[in-house]
């Protein structure tokens, strides 16, 4: 079993979309009942639409209620203010080229790419890597173009 750490945020927003879906459940059926009463089920596009519809809803509220019991709320006021953990943003200097980028430290990715951070999740191998790192640490990430070290020079929030 895999424990997935979440901001409160993050574990609310998940606790919405898991109340999404299940309320989508009522919609698909009556979808699946009308289309049954259009006759042959075999050529019946409606029917099999409703169907597949029903069979990804499904899937996805067994996802968030596994993921939901198995996760952890952090709380940022018990963690030292020097210490990377779930909800922090840090600014990381790549040891090779000086270069400076931020990455956010996210339970769940947003899967947004306009935010002037990067998000890393914990299962990644820079989420591995920064878990509970400390400011003025140099942490090691192997990457699939190979290992790659980063100072971790602040962290913002």
């Amino acid at each position: 079993m895999t424990i997935e750490y979440f901001t409160s945020q993050e574990k609310e927003q998940l606790e919405e979309e898991l109340k999404q879906c299940v309320s989508k459940r009522k919609i698909i059926t009556d979808r699946i009942a009308q289309a049954r009463e259009l006759g042959d089920l075999s050529e019946n596009a409606e029917y099999h639409a409703a169907r597949e519809d029903q069979g990804m809803n499904e899937a996805r509220i067994k996802q968030l209620e596994q993921r939901l019991s198995q996760s952890v709320v952090t709380e940022a006021d018990t963690v030292p203010a020097d210490m990377v953990f779930i909800g922090s943003t840090v600014k990381l200097r790549d040891t090779n080229t000086n270069d400076e980028e931020l990455y956010k430290l996210v339970g769940d990715s947003s899967g947004s790419f306009d935010q002037e951070y990067m998000e890393v999740t914990p299962n990644s191998p820079m989420g591995t890597a920064l878990m509970k790192a400390r400011v003025g640490e140099v942490i090691r990430v192997n990457l699939r173009r190979g290992t790659r070290h980063f100072e971790i020079v602040e962290i913002i929030t």
